[in-house]
């Protein structure tokens, strides 16, 4: 069959029961649910296509139209489905070209048209349902487009002259202000810009309803202090589009957190605005922890408290057993007598989750006499000794520092210009006293006493030169080195200069930002090179604070327990062990904490 023109057109009205698919058909595999949605759009809007098909042996066989031929299956209730209008194929070859030829020329309507057409029929009156109804679509993809036709027309042809992506028209739709909303959009047009971004410059100043103020203060009454919101239908989120006014209420109700406890007996509660506090803040606060009074678990309540924890570890624990495990762990606790109350304090801040936390038992520098006098506190034995010993010792802070150098000079191999012109600086004389790169015959220590473990630098730092032979004609010697020519003598400049660094802390922080050091690219803190060198509380505070966990959680206490070896073990685990991440449900936000962590001091 050559000319396709001259088909003629043949309709029959078919009884439904004597149609069925055909072998022609291509259309093999259907979704059931959008079966079932186009049914119900025939229904509503009747049978707006014809089937196409060849009588066969069996009957007439449904060359195009599957889906539809499925649908009406399903309204074989409603006489008016009984009977099909169906257009004739006057011969096999005619069938088979219809039947590929209706699949392969099918082109879905833009996105940009329909979202104009779904903004027409809502005003037209039609509902959310009838417009699903009418394009065989969820309702929920209906609400999505008939919220990004509400945007300026601009942003609408973008999208449609592919200038923005669907994505960045969804981002556009947080905005209310169509002024800013054009000028973003020129600002963005073409260039593909990240959805995260065209938000970041629509709303700078935007905080989500997941943030932990928001949670804490809670959405209403952030409402019924007059703070505005905004909504991200396709985020499924809130914004808060008054910062200030959340903050002012986050630091009230925090403060009357605070008054609630020195309410309770405590001498005092300061509100704190971090989402965590670690032992190095409450050692720069200058202040001394007592504990509570802890009580004795029965050698039955023992067993019993153990099973319970294991269970939790394992995320298996229900209702019941959790709540017996905090009336045992709230034995163990135990709790403050009157006495260390009058005499102590409270940290009080709200963590990630939006929730309140304390750090109990804080004794100032100011209450420490007093608190000795009364039993409450111990006497230090230790002279001259005002706060909180550093868990990290001398050594270990000398093998930082070794580590930190070594990263910048790693990074700063990068940028050989920049390694010349502080070459020049320190010969001209301009540094003054301070030696920019170490000149001498001694060396700069970039190793650890570690050595390499979780550790690793560029290979021009740590490879060594071959020195000449002893008694070796050196004129000789350099004519061949010399013979190596410029690119290699650059290379060695910029490796042996790199490997002399050994800035001050200004000087470093410029070079840092110039050549974007990362300590963490060529540390990561293991069993060996630190967390088995550093004490227990520590590895517990740090366990927390990566984890998001309150003290007293089952996984924190379980964790307490352990032999420092066995936490140092944990902890390397943590840092670099996938299975054991995905052990404990670690969160993007949580993991990207742990890949950037660094002991106080490195940062």
């Amino acid at each position: 069959m050559n000319d396709q023109s001259n088909i003629p057109v043949t309709f029959e009205e078919i009884p439904f029961a004597d149609l069925h698919i055909s072998d022609l058909n291509p259309r093999k595999v259907v979704n059931e649910a959008s079966i079932i949605t186009l049914a119900e759009n025939i229904r509503a809007y009747g049978l707006i296509q014809n089937l196409a098909g060849f009588r066969e042996e069996t009957g007439v066989g449904v060359v195009v139209g599957g889906r539809r031929y499925r649908a009406l299956a399903l309204l074989q209730d409603d006489k008016r489905f009984q009977t099909v209008t169906v257009n004739m194929a006057p011969d096999q070859a005619t069938a088979e070209y219809w039947a590929t030829s209706e699949n392969a020329q099918r082109e879905a309507l833009h996105p940009a048209d329909e979202i104009q057409d779904f903004g027409a029929m809502e005003k037209r009156g039609a509902t959310v349902a009838d417009i699903a109804t009418a394009y065989g679509a969820t309702e929920a993809h209906v609400y999505r487009r008939l919220a990004l036709a509400t945007l300026p027309c601009p942003v609408i042809d973008a999208l449609r002259s592919g200038d923005i992506s669907l994505s960045n028209a969804a981002a556009f739709t947080i905005s209310d202000d169509e002024k800013l909303t054009l000028e973003v959009l020129e600002n963005v047009r073409g260039v593909g810009e990240s959805d995260h971004r065209i938000k970041k410059m629509l709303k700078p100043d935007a905080i989500k309803d997941s943030d932990r103020k928001a949670v804490y203060v809670g959405l209403d009454a952030y409402k019924d202090a007059g703070g505005r919101t905004s909504s991200d239908l396709f985020a499924d989120e809130v914004l808060i589009d008054d910062p200030a006014i959340l903050d002012d209420l986050f630091g009230k109700k925090l403060a009357e957190a605070s008054e609630g406890l020195i309410a309770e007996g405590w001498k005092w509660a300061e509100p704190i605005n971090d989402s965590y506090i670690g032992w190095y803040q409450i050692d720069e606060m200058k202040l001394v922890r007592i504990y509570a009074e802890n009580g004795d678990l029965t050698e039955e309540q023992g067993e019993e408290y153990d099973a319970l924890a294991e269970l939790a570890e394992s995320d298996v624990l229900d209702d019941e057993g959790q709540a017996k495990l905090e009336a045992l762990q709230s034995i163990l606790d135990g709790s403050f007598t009157d006495e260390q109350k009058a005499h102590a304090g409270v940290l009080v801040y709200v963590d990630s989750r939006g929730e309140v936390q304390c750090e109990t038992g804080l004794i100032r520098g100011t209450d420490k006499k007093a608190a000795i006098e009364a039993g409450v506190l111990a006497k230090s034995n230790h002279a001259g000794s005002s706060g909180t010993k550093s868990s990290i010792s001398n050594k270990l802070r000398i093998d930082l520092d070794r580590i930190a150098t070594g990263s910048r000079q790693h990074a700063s191999l990068r940028d050989p210009e920049m390694l010349l012109a502080l070459l020049a600086l320190q010969l001209s004389g301009k540094s003054g006293y301070t030696n920019v790169l170490g000149l001498r015959e001694t060396e700069v220590p970039n190793v650890p006493t570690t050595e390499m473990a979780g550790y690793a630098l560029d290979e021009r730092l740590t490879k060594a030169t071959r020195p000449a032979k002893f008694g070796s004609d050196m004129g000789r010697v350099f004519r061949a080195y010399k013979a190596k020519g410029p690119e290699f003598i650059m290379e060695e400049i910029t490796r042996h200069l790199a490997s002399l660094l050994m800035v001050d802390e200004d000087l470093g922080e410029t070079i840092d930002k110039a050549v974007k050091t990362d300590i963490r690219e060529n540390f990561t803190p293991t069993a060996a090179n630190f967390f088995g060198r550093v004490g227990g509380p520590y590895l517990v505070n740090l366990w927390c604070k990566l984890l998001d966990l309150s003290e007293d959680h089952p996984t924190a206490t379980t964790f307490a327990k352990l032999k420092k070896s066995e936490k140092a073990e944990k902890m390397e685990a943590l840092f670099g062990d996938p299975e054991m991440r995905n052990a404990h449900n670690i969160t993007e936000t949580q993991a990207k904490r742990i890949d950037t962590w660094l002991p106080e001091g490195m940062v």
